[in-house]
């Protein structure tokens, strides 16, 4: 027991003389949900939507935001699927969103913003030194 109160003493001695560097907690952070693109084979709009997230997730990983793993599962392998699906694809669903017909960027970007960043990052979005139209904090549904 000696070690664990030896090392938070010397982490209050730390914080007393304003030096943070004597002691550090681990960072714990939740895993990213996957993104899930529901498609078929000879879909144009699926093809868009798999371009539109391309371009999102390297324009993310390029500014050092969390990224999700792209899952594709084809609406044609699944007739339960198939007749939900059919003439709502490309379907994309990011933890709780889910949008319908998704081709839009702009859409897309709101959503990995809103599961990805959570409200922190909506705040400082609309920030007032960051004018822009306010966010909800609701999830993106299609």
């Amino acid at each position: 027991m000696a070690g664990p109160r030896r090392g938070c003493e010397r982490a209050r001695s730390a914080r007393e003389s304003g030096s943070v560097t004597g002691c550090t907690m681990p960072t714990v952070t939740a895993p990213l949900p996957d993104l899930v693109l529901y498609t078929r084979p000879g879909c144009g709009l699926c093809d868009e939507a798999r371009a539109a997230i391309d371009l999102l997730i390297a324009d993310r990983a390029a500014h050092g935001l969390p990224v999700p793993e792209v899952v594709e599962r084809n609406i044609d392998d699944d007739p339960a699927l198939h007749r939900e699906l059919f003439e709502r694809i490309p379907v994309i669903e990011l933890g709780p969103g889910r949008l319908e017909l998704a081709t839009s960027v702009a859409r897309l970007r709101r959503l990995f913003a809103d599961v990805l960043d959570g409200p922190a990052a909506i705040r400082s979005a609309t920030s007032p030194s960051n004018p822009g139209p306010a966010s909800t904090g609701e999830v993106v549904r299609g």
